[in-house]
């Protein structure tokens, strides 16, 4: 199982506040000494668009990780990837992004598909170069919320075209949490004939409660890669309402009473979430902050 966790970056850039580096650095200190092996960073943004990334080098220079975790950022492009290489010893993978539907990329990065494609290739052909292993994001490929459906077609042929790019794992999101089990379950067993020797990743939000059912889904249809983020962080500014991506300690706890190894230490995960939700000032919605782990040795009451 591997789990790919998004908080320092998906978490940190959707919250009002812009957290002190010195705060962040130890939250994802805290998540590697949980047993997380994966971690998105931050990414190199434009720093007057998502301020609150405005940090990425001195976090990538400060923050110090085992040798165990692999580090990746977000690259929104050939410009935010020249960024990223002034630190290229300090991460191991990038993530490049775009959105299945016209109307959300737009809306995102102000291209079309079509000239994302483009600017990924480029992008990804300099990563290669520097002996970087590349992840493809798609955004929306579940559902939009400007456009509805999106056939899961289109979004394979996409995704077809990403690793013909030079994508080594290629991630699918619900971005707005629109996707349910039965539509997550047929998507990953298409995906996997579709695109054989690709990492297939799901990134879930909880928008409407099914994160944790989609991850069910994913999981009977042999996808072992997830991202998930600390504290339930996380999410996007539509629809109204929006919760964040799937908590990973919410994740965890599921897949360990499933009786499936991670390797991370639920104890120390929960307590790197409190560190954030105290960081914030304000209760976070994964449900093992509220309720704790399972406890099978406590004896039933009355």
């Amino acid at each position: 199982m591997r789990i790919r966790e998004v908080g320092p970056r998906d978490g940190f850039q959707n919250e009002p506040e812009v957290l002190p580096t010195a705060t962040k650095v130890d939250l994802i200190e805290r998540l590697a000494c949980a047993g997380l092996t994966r971690i998105e960073l931050t990414s190199f943004v434009r720093p007057d668009v998502i301020p609150q990334l405005a940090d990425a080098a001195a976090v990538l220079e400060a923050v110090r990780l085992p040798a165990s975790v692999t580090a990746s950022v977000l690259i929104p492009n050939e410009r935010g990837l020249e960024s990223a290489l002034e630190h290229r010893s300090k991460f191991q993978e990038i993530n490049g992004f775009l959105s299945a539907s016209e109307s959300h990329n737009q809306r995102n990065v102000g291209r079309s598909v079509a000239e994302s494609l483009a600017g990924l290739g480029r992008t990804f052909a300099r990563a290669r170069a520097e002996s970087l292993r590349v992840e493809a994001v798609i955004s929306t490929a579940f559902g939009c919320p400007y456009e509805g459906r999106v056939e899961p077609r289109r979004v394979l042929q996409i995704a077809e075209q990403l690793a013909e790019l030079g994508a080594q794992e290629i991630g699918f999101g619900d971005t707005t949490g629109m996707a349910n089990p039965l539509q997550v379950a047929a998507f990953f067993e298409e995906a996997a004939r579709a695109l054989p020797g690709v990492e297939l990743t799901a990134h879930f939000h909880n928008t409407r409660g099914q994160g944790l059912a989609n991850v069910l889904a994913a999981l009977q249809s042999g996808v072992s890669s997830f991202e998930s983020s600390f504290g339930e962080l996380g999410g996007c500014p539509v629809p109204r309402g929006a919760t964040g991506n799937i908590a990973s300690e919410d994740l965890v706890s599921m897949l360990h009473e499933m009786g499936i190894h991670t390797g991370i230490d639920l104890g120390r995960l929960l307590d790197a979430a409190r560190a954030a939700q105290q960081a914030l000032g304000r209760p976070l919605r994964s449900h093992l902050l509220s309720a704790g782990p399972v406890d099978w040795q406590r004896p039933p009451s009355g």
